[in-house]
């Protein structure tokens, strides 16, 4: 048995009796400092296989694409607590630190897509986002809101609700909770929507901004594919996955700077088959070789080289699936995003090729 996570470590078990395959040590972590709370002392950490993404925020991993880049994200990190895996969250200062500097905690590593393993070759295919920063920071909130000390905040901002993912997405779904209203009645304010959870602080107000020059903080890959060998326990090859946003390729800044493949951010389930690994964009682009839209693409699973893509108008939305009618192939794929209603495309060869997809149907 085999679990990815978040954290881009792959746990694996034997699925008869429950232990590692190879040794997971408990291994010292930080401990935080906010008052009342327990820390424990070490974390699991498997010996095998490798981590296949992100696991911490380091100078080494901030944004270089040019020296006035990497000078700027030096500077702003100075507000926050940077430091290994584990990295618990800190009590907030105007002053700093803001807030503790961790990536995977919301939207790194493989998230619910999960990840498709190959028994052919004994191999887990595993998609995992790279840039998903989120600054862990406590505040205690307004006085009668709740009986927790501190609640998630940035000091030097006002206090707003942070909801769960996915809150008030829905055609029904109210656009103001009852604890927003709660918070409302408190501050004597009209109830406002809640903030993205996590939300990154901007530049200004309590200082701190983690976007550079309208850019993630960190460096690329921001999003990566990964072969993962389960008889040796070893990366068999890893390359980004998605196109350079246009963000990254349009920067002003960036004109005429060479710049590898990026990939992108964002969480998205894959397909294996006999010869190849299957899966779409988690973002929209707009490039020479294709209009605005998404590609799905697919690599040789041997090697990782991408071996063909096919254009989507939006990004995928949860995880391919293939079957088969009267002897003709389909992949089924949703899709959805900004202002594209959610969709199902299905693709398949027509009987004139062998080797080329084009789309089929689209539902």
């Amino acid at each position: 048995m085999a679990l990815p996570s978040k954290e881009a470590f792959l746990y694996v078990f034997d699925r008869v009796t429950g232990q590692p395959v190879w040794p997971i040590e408990e291994r010292p972590v930080p401990k935080g400092d906010v008052p009342g709370e327990w820390y424990s002392p070490t974390q699991p950490f498997p010996t095998k296989p490798p981590a296949y993404a992100r696991q911490a925020i380091t100078v080494d991993e901030l944004i270089d694409f040019t020296p006035a880049m990497r000078a700027e994200a030096l500077e702003a990190v100075k507000m926050y607590r940077m430091g290994p895996m584990f990295l618990p969250p800190v009590v907030s200062k105007v002053g700093g630190p803001l807030a503790a500097l961790t990536i995977g905690t919301l939207g790194g590593g493989t998230n619910w897509p999960g990840a498709s393993y190959d028994p052919e070759t004994h191999t887990v295919y595993a998609q995992a986002a790279n840039a998903g920063v989120s600054p862990l920071g406590l505040v205690e909130p307004p006085k009668g809101f709740s009986d927790i000390r501190y609640l998630a905040g940035v000091a030097g901002r006002e206090f707003r609700v942070n909801e769960g993912p996915g809150f008030g997405s829905g055609a029904e779904s109210p656009k103001v909770s009852d604890t927003q209203a709660k918070l409302a009645a408190i501050l004597g304010k009209p109830a406002e929507p809640a903030a993205p959870p996590a939300a990154a602080p901007p530049a200004g107000g309590g200082g701190g901004g983690l976007n550079i020059e309208g850019l993630t903080i960190v460096k690329p890959p921001y999003g990566v594919l990964s072969a993962i060998n389960l008889d040796r326990g070893d990366l068999v090859w890893q390359v980004p996955h998605g196109d350079t946003p246009d963000a990254v390729r349009n920067h002003p800044a960036l004109k005429g700077v060479n710049i590898p493949k990026t990939g992108q951010q964002g969480s998205v389930g894959l397909m294996v088959t006999k010869t190849l690994v299957i899966l779409g964009d988690p973002q929209v682009t707009t490039t020479p070789e294709h209009p605005r839209g998404a590609m799905l693409r697919a690599y040789d699973k041997g090697t990782g080289r991408q071996v063909g893509a096919v254009w989507m108008p939006a990004p995928q939305s949860g995880s391919p699936m293939t079957y088969s009618v009267d002897g003709k192939q389909y992949i089924i794929i949703a899709v959805s995003g900004g202002a594209y209603s959610g969709e199902y495309l299905a693709f398949s060869l027509p009987a004139s090729e062998t080797r080329t997809s084009t789309p089929a149907a689209r539902h």
